[in-house]
């Protein structure tokens, strides 16, 4: 992550500016936000519970397994960060913004949150938990609502959306979604 870190200091400084926005403009995806948060947190604090009392016996090339499943959905996303600048946090249209519609958009119209799903879902078997997966069977639906939101929104302010929209069918899984 310092690498990536780097990596955009060096090459797209105002990409990382706009990742340190976090207050969201749309009401759905605040609650949404909050949400993800408690989700986020309840899988760490189990995970840890899950640890301290030994409640999963995961395998090691099974947590090895998820850990480079996790490492594609990081490189997923570091390759959209790299697609579109304008890739954020939080929902907005900003001055000049331009829709994407090569590399990983050419496929799905939201490649970061599939990037999520790969890599959040494995996690807590990365940690060697099975109860961690509990609270993150919450994550698609979250995702599916704040696309859903994200589409109206770029829709109605981005320029070009939805002509994109009708060349690149699916919004999150190939041929699925």
């Amino acid at each position: 992550m310092i690498l990536v870190i780097f990596y955009f200091l060096k090459k797209d400084p105002k990409f990382l500016e706009r990742q340190t926005r976090a207050k969201e403009k749309e009401k759905q995806q605040n609650l949404l936000s909050i949400f993800s948060t408690a989700i986020f947190l309840a899988r760490f604090i189990i995970t840890g519970l899950d640890h301290r009392f030994a409640w999963s016996n995961v395998p090691v090339y099974i947590v090895i397994t998820a850990d480079i499943i996790v490492l594609l959905g990081y490189l997923i996303i570091l390759f959209v960060f790299k697609q579109n600048s304008y890739a954020s946090r939080i929902v907005e249209v900003s001055k000049n913004q331009k829709v994407i519609s090569t590399g990983l958009y050419r496929i799905v119209r939201h490649p970061m949150y599939l990037g999520i799903l790969i890599m959040f879902l494995p996690t807590p078997i990365a940690l060697g938990s099975y109860w961690a997966l509990i609270p993150l069977s919450v994550l698609p639906v979250i995702l599916i609502l704040r696309i859903l939101n994200e589409e109206k929104v770029l829709s109605n302010n981005l320029e070009g959306y939805y002509e994109y929209c009708q060349k690149t069918r699916f919004r999150l899984i190939p041929f699925i979604w």
